[in-house]
C-alpha cells in the first residue's frame, strides 16, 4: 500500500468498548491480527466507552508515531447511532484541537465477506450437531444488538435472508439483543410455534460481552420450555479471518475515496416511515461520562445495551444537514412493543440490566 510523499498514514480501529474483559481482549486481539496486513502503516485502536485505550489514546499513540494523516475505521457491523454520530463527533473534536487531519472510514455492514463470516459459524455449529436433522427442517434465527436506527436492523434482517437462502435453511427470522422488536425471547417463542425441529441462533456480534451472555440465557429458557425442539447455539464472528479481512477492505476503501454511506434509508437524511421527527438532529456524543471508565456507572450499568443510544447527524454523509436543533436521547417510537424492550422491564418498570 503506497503512502504519498506528503503524508504518513496511520490507522485507528474504533472501537464500542465494554466492561467484559474477554470481549475487550478480543478485540485486541484481532487489531494484532489485522497489523501484519496494513504494514508499513501503523495500526492502533480505542474505544468510546468502559475501556480503554479511549479513542484519544490511540490518536496521540499515532501522533506519537509520527503519523499526519489518520484513516479512521469504525468497528461497527452496521451504521447506527455509534458510526453515524458518536465516533465522527470525537474524531471531529479531536482534529478541531489538534489539526490532525482524519478521513473517516464506512461500518463493516452488509458485505459478502462478513456474510461468508456468519456462514462459517453457522457451519461449525451443524457439523458439531448429533442429531441429523434436514436443513429444510431447520430454522436459522439471527440475533441483531438492536438500535433506534431502523436502517441498521434492516441490514440484520437482510443477513439473515442471505444465510438463509445460501444454506438452504427451511425458514429465518431476524430478533434483537435491545432496543427494537422482537426482542431474543419472545421472538424465539414465537417462531417456535413454526414447528421446525431444530432452530439454530445465530448472534450476529463481534465480540463477547453481556448481551452475547444474555442472549444465550434467553435461547436456554426457551430451550427448557420445550425440549421437542433442538436448539443449537452458534458462535460470534470474532476474530473468523474473513472479518479481519473485511477491516483491510475499509482501510483501502479510505485510501480510495470510496466511503460513502447509504443515505437514502438514513433517518438523520430522509423522511423515513415513522421516524420522521429524526430528521436534522445536531451531532453531539453521549459517551463522555463513561470514556475510559471501568468501574461502575448510574448511568450506564454494566454495558452499554444500546436503551441510550443518542441520534445525530452523520457528518460523512457529504449533504448539508441542519444543526440548529440539539435534541438529546430522543425516544424510540416503539419502545412499549409487547415484544420489545419493555420485556427486559421488570414490574417495577425500571430496566434489568
Amino acid at each position: 500500500m503506497a503512502e504519498s510523499q506528503a503524508d504518513r498514514l496511520g490507522v485507528l480501529i474504533c472501537g464500542h468498548g465494554s466492561r467484559n474483559r474477554l470481549a475487550v481482549e478480543e478485540f485486541a486481539q484481532m487489531v494484532e491480527a489485522l497489523r501484519p496486513k496494513l504494514a508499513p502503516m501503523p495500526v492502533e485502536h480505542g474505544y468510546l466507552e468502559f475501556a480503554r485505550p479511549i479513542l484519544r489514546d490511540g490518536l496521540e499513540a499515532l501522533r506519537g508515531q509520527g503519523v499526519t494523516r489518520v484513516l479512521a475505521i469504525p468497528a461497527m457491523l452496521f451504521a447506527a447511532g455509534h458510526a453515524k454520530n458518536d465516533i465522527p463527533s470525537v474524531l471531529n473534536t479531536y482534529t478541531a484541537e489538534t489539526g490532525l487531519p482524519i478521513d473517516y472510514g464506512r461500518e463493516l455492514g452488509v458485505d459478502r465477506l462478513m456474510v461468508a463470516a456468519a456462514g462459517a459459524r453457522v457451519r461449525e455449529c451443524l457439523a458439531a450437531a448429533v442429531k441429523d436433522v434436514p436443513l429444510s427442517e431447520t430454522l436459522l434465527v439471527v440475533v441483531g444488538r438492536g438500535s433506534s436506527d431502523p436502517d441498521a436492523n434492516s441490514n440484520v434482517a437482510k443477513v439473515t435472508r442471505m444465510l438463509v437462502e445460501g444454506f438452504g435453511f427451511g425458514w429465518g427470522e431476524t430478533v434483537y439483543s435491545g432496543v427494537t422488536f422482537p426482542l431474543v425471547e419472545p421472538g424465539l417463542r414465537h417462531v417456535i410455534r413454526l414447528g421446525f425441529r431444530r432452530i439454530v441462533v445465530m448472534p450476529y456480534f463481534l465480540f463477547s460481552g453481556v448481551l452475547v451472555s444474555r442472549i444465550r440465557q434467553h435461547t436456554e429458557r426457551v430451550a427448557d420450555d420445550h425440549p421437542e425442539v433442538e436448539f443449537l447455539s452458534a458462535g460470534y464472528l470474532g476474530q473468523q479471518p474473513l472479518v479481519v479481512d473485511t477491516f483491510r477492505e475499509r482501510v483501502d476503501e479510505v485510501l480510495l475515496g470510496d466511503t460513502a454511506m447509504n443515505c437514502s434509508l438514513c433517518k438523520y437524511r430522509s423522511q423515513v416511515l415513522g421516524f420522521e421527527q429524526d430528521v436534522g438532529l445536531a451531532q453531539e456524543s453521549h459517551h463522555h461520562h463513561v470514556e475510559g471508565l471501568e468501574e461502575s456507572c448510574t448511568l450506564c450499568e454494566r454495558e452499554c445495551t444500546g436503551a441510550c443510544q443518542p441520534d445525530g447527524v452523520p457528518i460523512h454523509h457529504h449533504h448539508p444537514h441542519s444543526h440548529g436543533e440539539a435534541h438529546h436521547h430522543p425516544s424510540y417510537p416503539h419502545a412499549d412493543h409487547p415484544l420489545g424492550p419493555t420485556t427486559l422491564k421488570s414490574k417495577d418498570s425500571s430496566p434489568k440490566d
